[in-house]
């Protein structure tokens, strides 16, 4: 290594540059800071105003319990430039540059961190009183519609339509939820794991429509496909999201078949010096033996401190560090407190712990007797505990795992 790589903290001088400002954007700018890196770091995000974190957005901030959501970061001491609301427009990886809607931005290297970006109802755009359910602007829009406790039909009985609807609730507002699945979560979780999950919308005054397909949206309604009308005042869409990729096209740069950005397991993107961090990119999981695209909080906040390694440890030949995190995310629902770890769909048998009809209970999935994902309703000790059971690969004895008395700790084999 020369004198001036170790004068500038183990890397050389050079240009990086992170596209996307939310959660994994800020924390890669961030951890290569924390991890010694001396060169020009440059975070742009297309939005407007300083960066922050979403989860909040439909809790507190939609409910008017926060002005905001702005991340702790301290960017000017940490010598991190900020370019907002100037959206990435492309990538001339052959060129290392980055163009934008304020003109091109040269790298030598460049993250990619742009997230996923909502799927809209097919027909509703520009019909008034159609919202999301993303962006600091979007709950802004939603905070005088909660207030003033209108009629709201959400479209999607996914996380974020849950999560809206309970909010919405506790606004006061009259409440309907239209799910074109026969349940709850239906893309996320097996039939019996949410099943109990549809009493919570009764229990709380929320009115949920299964099997309900939305034929469109007019001005004060919602029909349905079978011809009845739902009031409403307002619709909130939340059928999903795709990573935030588009932009992306004719670079070069290999998406999959969700759109994602394809990374390897050290999150290097198929073109060099361009890495693919958080929701918009999937990765190869060595635990797991297929490759996930994880769209949560949890991988945002992870997976920059892999990026970062990995770009000093190209110019210090360190092993190259490889990203194969357990899955974590976590939900408010109804007075209930949701938190998943692992990856089910590996798995070959399932436990229960707990009565499922309850406040609190958890179900456990296990391939050849190790813990691979559970998921715990108001029993945060047995996610704290089973995170750290499928990180060690332990055996359990799924007898003593039934029992819920007992500690998931205690329940190895």
């Amino acid at each position: 290594m020369s004198e001036q790589t170790r004068e500038e903290g183990r890397s050389p001088v050079r240009r990086v540059v992170v596209v996307g400002a939310g959660m994994a954007g800020v924390q890669t700018a961030v951890a290569l800071r924390e991890q010694g890196y001396r060169g020009t770091v440059t975070l742009i995000g297309a939005e407007p105003h300083q960066p922050y974190d979403r989860p909040p957005l439909s809790k507190a901030v939609l409910l008017g319990k926060a002005e905001g959501s702005a991340f702790d970061v301290d960017f000017e001491s940490l010598d991190i430039e900020i370019r907002l609301g100037s959206e990435a427009l492309g990538v001339r990886p052959a060129d290392h540059e980055l163009d934008t809607e304020t003109g091109p931005v040269p790298y030598d290297v460049l993250v990619l961190a742009t997230g996923a970006e909502p799927i809209r109802l097919p027909g509703a755009e520009g019909v008034p009183g159609v919202h999301l359910l993303r962006t600091l602007d979007d709950a802004e829009r939603l905070r005088p519609v909660l207030a003033r406790q209108h009629d709201i039909v959400v479209v999607g009985a996914g996380w974020i339509g849950a999560e809206f609807a309970t909010a919405a609730r506790e606004a006061g507002c009259a409440v309907t939820v239209v799910e074109a699945a026969d349940r709850p979560l239906a893309g996320a979780l097996p039939a019996e794991v949410a099943a109990p999950m549809t009493a919570w919308y009764a229990d709380s005054g929320t009115e949920l429509r299964t099997h309900t397909r939305v034929e469109r949206v007019e001005p004060g309604a919602v029909v349905l496909d079978d011809g009845s009308r739902l009031p409403a005042d307002a619709v909130v869409v939340g059928i999903g999201a795709r990573p935030a990729t588009a932009w992306l096209a004719g670079s070069g740069i290999e998406l999959g078949t969700h759109g994602e950005v394809v990374a390897d397991a050290q999150l290097r993107t198929s073109v060099p010096d361009v890495y693919a961090v958080g929701d918009c990119a999937s990765f190869p999981s060595g635990r797991y033996g297929e490759r996930l695209l994880v769209h949560h909080w949890d991988n945002a906040l992870q997976g920059p401190r892999t990026v970062a390694a990995n770009i000093l440890g190209g110019a210090t030949c360190e092993p190259p560090a490889v990203y194969d995190p357990v899955p974590y995310f976590w939900s408010e629902q109804f007075g209930r407190f949701v938190q998943y770890a692992g990856h089910h769909a590996v798995a070959d048998r399932m436990v229960w712990r707990g009565d499922r009809s309850g406040p609190a209970w958890t179900v456990c999935w296990l391939r050849e007797d190790r813990l691979v994902a559970l998921l715990a309703v108001g029993r945060p000790r047995d996610l704290a505990q089973g995170r750290r059971l499928i990180e060690a690969a332990r055996p359990m004895n799924p007898e003593a795992l039934a029992d819920p008395s007992r500690p998931l700790k205690d329940a190895t084999a």
